[in-house]
């Protein structure tokens, strides 16, 4: 049959026609990956001549690393070697040698080979590789995962970019090529485990035909170096088998365990293992049956242990109580320390609460010597905005990783705390619950994609800067000019301050709307729910002044804090004003270090987030030239959308507590555009947003 172009016969143009008519049709796949999204931070200049890759190791892993140099790397030969060096243990990696004559990537590891090669090519693709190098790159943490809260119908908890990755209904028969492109983009920022589940866990996610699914995906990543593992249910041999109970000392339960584990295990041998969320927000757990944390998370290390898998046990637990709930996991866990088996590890948020805009670090960090620590992330923005706000979260995470414990004296940062170098645990992990979903561009906002690849390259090494990553992530996303790299960097290094400013300044925290993260509510008040549901039960707003009083004379969740940690947070004088609301209730004319009081501060605080925002938009527009139209304005779009939300914010925040204060709004400042009684009104249909 004859092929045609158009409606000319192919065969019959001549030679330059046609090569044409292919540079036409490669320019036109590389503009629609440019322009949706879709190729994230990954290479996308196939070269005309393949690179010059030489190796003697056979693998499918290594195989990857071949296409991957062949098809990018614009330099000299490349020699990948697989050597015995006890220096480059956990996927760490050797490059050296000089760009025009010769370089050799040297690893312990088949995936050590791979992230050598990714690493040479962001190096490349960064303008970050002098004439002659020699570099060593060893992860700071062996388990870096993503938590996907993905749902078997494929709604996502938390999710902002559409439904799903994985396509359960049409597994195991269909595989979709996003499957490999997202192991692919893991594999390139480090990242080597997968939770493919949402921690409030279906017990069906263990039936049969799920794990036969399971393992087509297990089958996908593990060329990648990814291991794939599940949340699961405590309630599960109750739920699925009739068991009587799911108490953990059963033997009945402990035989099913058993049994799982084996059928599990013979379907994927190198199956990462459980995580586990349980007693917290009505999810079933040992506690049921009068048992401990300790008691459920060993039940599960124990069937796991034979096969190499470990116990991923969350340390969000919260239950109604009258104590402040930001001391709960602190309480649940620090007295079972040295008493969980040695493939178990506790999974604990960032900070005590919940994923806030700004958080103290959580207090266990550092006070269980005995038991390993895995930080966990959120780089789904369910309290940032969504999908809809740029708030670029690795000064976040950076402020977490550089908090100083001070378990050890000074120096005891939380990064050395969980990373091994202060307590040299078996286990080192850390996870972050992603950002991705079906979307054409994976996180529904073209700068979304920076947080999943900061996560990445943050779980491999903590001590890299914000800056750093901002300026990688950019020149490989967009474009190295860098007269549109500048500016865009300093957008994406101002936006998180800038988002805690129009939201919750001060240490001001969950002051959310009722059902749904997005838009503030600080007068919530539902007939009926839990006080620690509820905005009123942190901002303890009244005449007096706001904040929650967590000083020795309020809760006392100071005292979980060392020395001078405790004392520094419970005096009102020296707590750092980022965490002043967050330890105390503060009067209202009580002194800044601005010389402001604390209300005129809020007030600078709330407008100076709205100007930011204004002021990135007007940085944003004057960088048209340098991006594709199609990301162009959907980032226009979306900072017009933060534009009117960080109004929001500030008139509902500032109206409602001016209630309270009975001051005025500084006349300096932008006039409230809203009245109180409408914002009152404002009930969004979040369903969407799953």
């Amino acid at each position: 049959m004859t092929k045609t172009a158009g409606s000319l016969p192919w065969m019959v143009l001549n030679e330059k026609m046609r090569k044409f008519f292919v540079l036409i049709s490669l320019i036109g796949i590389l503009n629609l990956y440019a322009e949706d999204g879709s190729r994230l931070w990954l290479p996308d200049s196939y070269q005309e001549q393949p690179a010059v890759i030489q190796t003697k190791v056979k693998s499918e892993t290594v195989s990857i690393a071949v296409k991957e140099l062949e098809s990018y790397w614009k330099g000299a030969p490349v020699k990948l070697l697989k050597i015995k060096d006890k220096t480059l243990a956990c996927d760490g990696f050797r490059i050296e040698g000089d760009y025009d004559s010769q370089v050799t990537i040297r690893a312990a590891s088949d995936i050590g080979l791979l992230y050598g090669a990714y690493h040479l090519l962001r190096l490349q693709e960064t303008e970050n590789l002098s004439q002659s190098f020699k570099i060593q790159e060893q992860p700071a943490y062996a388990l870096r995962l993503l938590n996907h809260w993905d749902n078997l119908d494929g709604t996502i908890e938390r999710g902002y970019a559409g439904y799903s990755l994985w396509k359960w209904k049409e597994l195991p028969e269909t595989i979709s090529p996003r499957y490999e492109q997202y192991a692919r983009a893991n594999a390139s920022i480090g990242i080597n485990g997968t939770v493919l589940n949402n921690v409030n866990a279906s017990p069906d996610i263990l039936k049969t035909e799920y794990l036969q699914k399971v393992r087509v995906i297990a089958d996908v990543f593990r060329p990648y170096g990814i291991k794939v593992y599940l949340s699961v249910n405590m309630a599960s041999p109750k739920v699925l088998d009739d068991l009587a109970d799911a108490d953990p000392w059963n033997p009945a339960v402990i035989r099913w365990w058993k049994n799982k584990a084996q059928e599990i295990y013979r379907l994927i041998p190198d199956f990462g293992g459980f995580l586990v969320k349980a007693n917290s927000e009505g999810q079933p757990g040992p506690q049921d049956y009068g048992r401990t944390h300790a008691d459920g998370a060993n039940l599960l290390a124990d069937v796991l242990k034979p096969y190499g898998g470990i116990v991923m046990w969350r340390a969000f637990v919260y239950n109604p109580d009258q104590d402040d709930r930001a001391k709960q996991a602190y309480r649940e866990f620090v007295h079972l320390d040295g008493q969980f088996r040695d493939n178990v590890i506790l999974q604990v948020k960032n900070g005590p609460v919940d994923f806030q805009p700004r958080e103290p670090f959580n207090p266990l960090f550092g006070n269980m010597s005995q038991t390993p620590l895995m930080p966990e992330l959120q780089i789904t923005q369910e309290y940032l905005g969504f999908s809809n706000h740029l708030v670029f979260l690795a000064p976040q995470w950076k402020e977490f990783f550089d908090s100083d414990t001070y378990c050890q004296g000074e120096g005891s940062t939380v990064a050395q705390v969980t990373n091994g170098s202060i307590f040299p645990h078996r286990l080192t992990a850390i996870a972050g619950v992603a950002n991705t979903g079906e979307d054409i561009n994976w996180c529904g906002h073209p700068f979304a994609q920076a947080n999943w690849y900061a996560f990445g390259r943050l779980a491999w090494d903590p001590g890299l800067s914000s800056d750093r990553i901002a300026d990688e992530w950019l020149k490989q996303t967009f474009t190295k000019e860098e007269a549109f790299v500048a500016p865009a960097r300093s957008i994406m290094l101002q936006s998180w301050e800038t988002a805690v400013s129009y939201m919750m300044p001060l240490g001001l925290h969950h002051q959310f709307a009722w059902g749904h993260h997005y838009g503030p509510e600080p007068w919530c008040d539902v007939p009926g729910a839990r006080p620690d549901w509820l905005p009123k039960y942190y901002h303890q707003a009244d005449e007096e002044g706001i904040g929650f009083d967590r000083s020795s004379s309020g809760s006392n969740a100071v005292a979980q804090y060392f020395s001078p940690l405790k004392e520094q947070f419970n005096s009102l004088e020296s707590c750092p004003e980022k965490y002043l609301l967050w330890f105390h209730h503060v009067p209202w004319n009580y002194p800044m270090k601005s010389g402001r009081t604390l209300w005129d501060e809020m007030c600078y605080h709330y407008d100076a987030g709205v100007q930011q925002v204004r002021e990135f938009q007007k940085q944003w527009d004057k960088l048209e030239k340098y991006v594709d139209p199609e990301r162009f304005r959907l980032v226009q779009s979306k900072l017009r959308i933060q534009a009117k939300d960080a109004v929001w914010w500030k008139d509902a925040c500032l109206l409602y507590f001016q209630t309270f204060s009975n001051q005025v709004i500084p006349h300096e400042i932008e006039r409230p555009v809203h009245e109180l009684d409408d914002l009152m009104k404002i009930k969004l249909d979040m369903k969407h947003h799953n």
